[in-house]
């Protein structure tokens, strides 16, 4: 899978937004959700269940984390 972005619009607040790093964010996440399926083929529901919940909130705190950093940037390159 190809990790090079090639054009996206993003505000001018976010416009220093890692993206590399949102899109390996979400690599982890489908992993994970393969994981779970084959978990629940095994037989495993409440292990799948459990994982899949655990990724979904690790990954709105990493992706939330990255936006935060990008408008912080977005804030010190205003003040200069």
């Amino acid at each position: 899978m190809s990790r090079k972005v090639r054009s996206v619009r993003v505000p001018k607040e976010l416009e220093t937004l890692n993206l590399s790093a949102v899109i390996a964010e979400c690599e982890r996440h489908l992993r994970d959700i393969e994981s779970a399926t084959l978990l629940k083929q095994q037989g495993n529901q409440e292990a799948a269940e459990a994982l899949v919940k655990t990724r979904q909130a690790d990954l709105g705190r990493k992706i939330g984390k990255l936006v935060w950093e990008a408008r912080v940037q977005y804030g010190k390159s205003r003040e200069e």
